[in-house]
């Protein structure tokens, strides 16, 4: 069995059993951002003890930069959902959903669009899943890790926004301006400059990112407030919409080299 083969069956088998009901679904629904952040360093070790290539920049390293940017989400996930800026722990989940009750004017406030289950699923799809399959085909397959950076960039521009708006702190605004920002731009510009041909794929790559957080919002509210179809629906469609990039500029006639910056 060639490696590629062997590497798609553990991502598999990791999700699987990431996501089964097998009796640790309730623990890790709870905890997820605490095992995130523990696993991070090992991520890296991982990374640089079986590192066998060297390029001449970092931003030009597009296995490094997959790896470097889902730790970097992995650290915003600590500051969003376990200890935010102020101290709060867990404050993401009451902050949106009493943003999305307010912009839907809603008198009943106890239903809660926005779930513990939803809030696992969206981070461990959206943003674990994308980001193992961009460090998993880069750096032939330029794409994911294009993805990742667009989520990264959109999810900080959606933070900023929202502090401008309401003219105040909210969980994940500071890594998003500290981290997200310069991180994501200066490997789109890494990427415009080295390989222009791969002016498309940036594009293409914010696009996915920006509907993926129109199916993150607007499939919350279809499942969990108008109860359009269950939620185990909603997390379908989170996965479906997380695996799309390892598809897409994947032609086999094409050929992308790892990015190195000129001299």
């Amino acid at each position: 069995m060639s490696n590629s083969k062997i590497s798609l069956a553990s991502i598999c088998l990791l999700f699987f059993m990431l996501w089964a009901p097998l009796g640790q679904y309730d623990f890790l629904v709870e905890n997820w951002m605490k095992l995130g952040i523990y696993v991070a360093p090992f991520l890296l070790f991982m990374f640089f003890a079986f590192r066998t290539q060297e390029t001449k920049s970092i931003l030009s390293d597009v296995k490094l930069m997959s790896v470097l940017m889902l730790v970097a989400y992995i650290v915003h996930q600590y500051e969003e959902h376990w200890i935010d800026l102020l101290g709060n722990q867990y404050a993401f989940y009451g902050y949106i959903n009493e943003l999305i009750l307010a912009a839907l004017n809603a008198q009943n406030t106890s239903v809660m669009p926005l779930s513990p289950e939803s809030i696992f699923v969206i981070n461990t799809s959206l943003v674990w899943l994308v980001g193992v399959i961009a460090i998993w085909r880069s750096p032939k397959h330029l794409f994911p890790a294009l993805a990742m950076a667009g989520i990264t960039l959109v999810n900080a521009g959606s933070h900023i926004m929202a502090g401008i708006v309401k003219q105040a702190y909210n969980p994940g605004l500071l890594t998003a301006i500290v981290i997200f920002v310069p991180l994501a731009i200066a490997f789109y510009q890494s990427v415009l400059v080295t390989t222009p041909t791969a002016s498309l794929q940036v594009k293409v790559s914010v696009i996915w990112a920006v509907l993926a957080h129109v199916i993150m919002v607007g499939g919350l509210l279809a499942a969990n407030w108008f109860k359009l179809f269950p939620e185990y629906v909603y997390f379908a469609m989170l996965v479906a919409w997380s695996v799309i990039p390892a598809f897409l500029f994947n032609s086999s006639d094409q050929t992308i080299q790892p990015i190195e910056l000129a001299n």
